[in-house]
């Protein structure tokens, strides 16, 4: 789950990270508002979860009260798109108004989770301000990781070479150090799997500040964080993801063409190669769970259709507490309730009640492909017409 900017300043803020000043607004009044109680030159920034946004006009300059009135009247209510909304964008509801800051240096500070250490990595970076995608392409002897033992965190010595990598004047050595520090507890603190700090500006006169901020929590501890989970807004995310989200289903949109309907994770990721490698690109990751009942796999069966990109429908299910039999049932109950958004379905199904799953999609009418294997459903994807739409109608 994401965080608004000005969420996540104020859990940093609590932690003891040092902040700018600031205000959320959600009507042109309320941010000239926000503006005259800083009394000097402001930011206005969207607030949207998503990065891009001084690109895309989400972030601006106001010298007075009546400038960040209109700046904020020009963001609210908008959709912004920034290269990572995609064309549709996201609505921008409320601004974050800050006292501008006179910066002498960028720094770039993230914690996240990486797989290939097995745990959270700290990352710094001289090279603040920029798209960190960038400068890792690019540049990459410019960003300094340090693995994070689970057991022990983050230990003084790697807070020292991290502060020590970042080439600040010595002076300063302390209070970037202590920002690490605390960067660290907010993240181990709270569940996260990101914390980011884009930049962490070191002021004119010395101050050390988080200018701007994202954190992420891993939605499988939100159990526990019922005061975060307060926080979420369901208005930045994707519908269907939402409403996946709503009926327990594991659900990932992706810009692709074939709806994925698996039972397990790992099995689902193989789908998901096995699309790619006949030549089509997955529209979704979609893992409706080992308990899933008749009507939890016609939930699933709905969002799929209800994303107007997916062509085909490549169903794999290795049936164990799941029988087969109950997955087709599902499909049917969804087929039933909006028959003309079927579509062709290409369908493998192994394990529990395999063979009486298999006969009632054989037996339903509907335009399904039966196959035995992961080979046999990658020729089947790959001989489906593109274009094909409602084709089961």
């Amino acid at each position: 789950m994401r965080l608004h900017e000005y969420q996540a300043k104020e859990i940093l803020a609590k932690a003891g990270c040092a902040v700018p000043a600031g205000r959320v607004a959600r009507t042109p009044a309320e941010a000239a508002e926000a503006a005259e109680a800083l009394a000097g030159r402001v930011v206005v920034k969207a607030q949207v979860h998503a990065g891009g946004r001084g690109k895309a006009g989400g972030v601006k300059l106001a010298a007075s009260a009546a400038e960040a009135r209109d700046a904020a009247a020009s963001m609210l209510g908008s959709t912004l798109v920034t290269p990572q909304t995609g064309l549709a964008g996201v609505p921008v509801d409320a601004v974050l108004v800050e006292e501008a800051l006179e910066v002498d240096e960028e720094l770039y500070a993230a914690i996240a989770i990486d797989g290939a250490e097995g745990g959270a990595v700290v990352m710094v970076s001289a090279a603040g301000g920029m798209e960190i995608e960038e400068v890792a392409e690019r540049t990459p002897e410019k960003i300094i990781r340090a693995p994070v033992d689970p057991v022990l965190g983050l230990m003084p010595y790697q807070i020292r070479k991290l502060a020590n990598g970042l080439g600040v004047d010595s002076r300063l050595m302390r209070p970037v150090s202590g920002m690490l520090e605390r960067l660290y507890s907010v993240f181990s603190g709270n569940d996260c799997s990101l914390v980011e700090v884009n930049p962490l500006v070191i002021t004119t006169d010395g101050a050390v500040l988080a200018a701007d901020a994202k954190l992420d929590v891993d939605d499988d501890a939100l159990f526990r964080r019922p005061d975060l989970l307060q926080m979420r807004d369901p208005g930045q995310e994707d519908p269907l993801e939402a409403q996946a989200r709503s009926y327990g289903i594991s659900y990932v949109k992706l810009d692709g063409a074939v709806g994925c309907l698996v039972n397990g994770a790992g099995l689902a990721m193989a789908t998901m190669d096995v699309t790619d490698a006949a030549g089509a690109s997955p529209a979704n990751f979609l893992d409706v769970g080992g308990s899933a009942d008749v009507n939890k796999v016609a939930q699933a069966m709905g969002i799929i259709l209800s994303d107007p990109n997916v062509e085909t429908v490549l169903i794999n299910i290795f049936g164990g507490i799941l029988r087969c039999d109950l997955v087709s049932e599902g499909v049917l109950e969804a087929a039933r309730a909006a028959p003309g958004a079927m579509r062709p379905m290409v369908v493998r199904m192994q394990g529990t009640n395999a063979e009486e799953g298999r006969a009632l999609l054989a037996e339903s009418g509907l335009a399904v492909t039966l196959v035995d294997d992961m080979a046999q459903a990658a020729d089947a994807v790959r001989a489906q017409p593109k274009g094909s739409g409602l084709g089961g109608e």
